[in-house]
């Protein structure tokens, strides 16, 4: 094993995907849109989360809080990073849908089953696809 095996300018990066999240967009010859869709880095995700995270006071202890990462907000944010077209944060985009934010936007644009299996499909790019369990037993094969 050589350390020059971990350098950045060796390591595979990572392509845009093609997705259909919805059969409901179409081009001019009536096929669906793909969407393209990018894997973020961990420190994007950890801006992500911490965006992501309240503090909720702990009862009968002054100044002390516990901190709490809202899943939902969490994921939506998750989704619109990751989302290169269509552009989320394109304004008259968001006018046509009466949204202020790229993660509400998605959520109007997409129906519940479709928004997802959008955002399975994120998570699958970004790698948190595999449980700890599925690379344990990976690892021992």
């Amino acid at each position: 094993m050589d350390l020059k095996n971990f350098l950045k300018q060796n390591a595979i990066q990572n392509e845009n995907v093609k997705y259909v999240a919805s059969e409901r967009f179409l081009d001019d010859k009536k096929k669906p849109i793909e969407w393209e869709i990018k894997a973020i880095t961990s420190k994007e995700d950890e801006e992500l989360r911490r965006t992501a995270t309240r503090k909720n006071p702990i009862p009968g202890k002054r100044n002390q809080f516990t901190q709490e990462i809202d899943t939902n907000k969490y994921i939506g944010l998750l989704g619109a990073a990751c989302t290169v077209v269509p552009n989320l944060n394109d304004a008259a985009l968001q006018d046509s849908y009466g949204t202020m934010s790229a993660d509400e936007l998605l959520k109007a644009m997409l129906l519940p089953g479709e928004y997802a299996d959008y955002l399975a499909k994120i998570q699958e790019i970004c790698g948190f696809d595999k449980s700890n369990q599925d690379l344990v037993d990976e690892a021992k094969n």
